[in-house]
């Protein structure tokens, strides 16, 4: 097994390289900066929207899984899905990136940890 980076030094990471590559990262909710999960509310420059989740593979390795409404580009549901999951788990954190080719760009700051 695969040791993992803390949560809150992997959104660090995220928020930096999303500045410096000219998009915008914001913290909806902050979680436990050691093992909180990180949930990832990602908008790309043509309007298209997407929430993933920092999870681990069936071997065990960090890896991005899709979850939420089935229409994330509904802002009223994505808002109440994370709140929801919020209330259930406190300690997750909530990131929201604006920036070209999110899923990509998240993917390699989270999972190349």
């Amino acid at each position: 097994m695969t040791a993992l980076l803390p949560s809150g030094l992997l959104v660090s990471a995220l928020l930096k390289r999303a500045n410096d590559a000219g998009g915008m990262g914001m913290v909806r909710a902050r979680g436990e900066p050691n093992s909180g999960a990180i949930l990832l509310i990602l908008n790309d420059n043509i309007g298209h929207s997407s929430i993933m989740e920092r999870a681990l593979d069936q071997l065990g390795k960090p890896a991005l899984v899709a979850t939420g409404p089935a229409d994330s580009a509904n802002v009223a549901e994505r808002e109440s899905y994370w709140r929801r999951r919020r209330d259930r788990d406190p300690d997750l954190w909530v990131i929201e990136l604006d920036i070209a080719s999110p899923e990509r760009f998240a993917a390699e700051t989270i999972l190349a940890s």
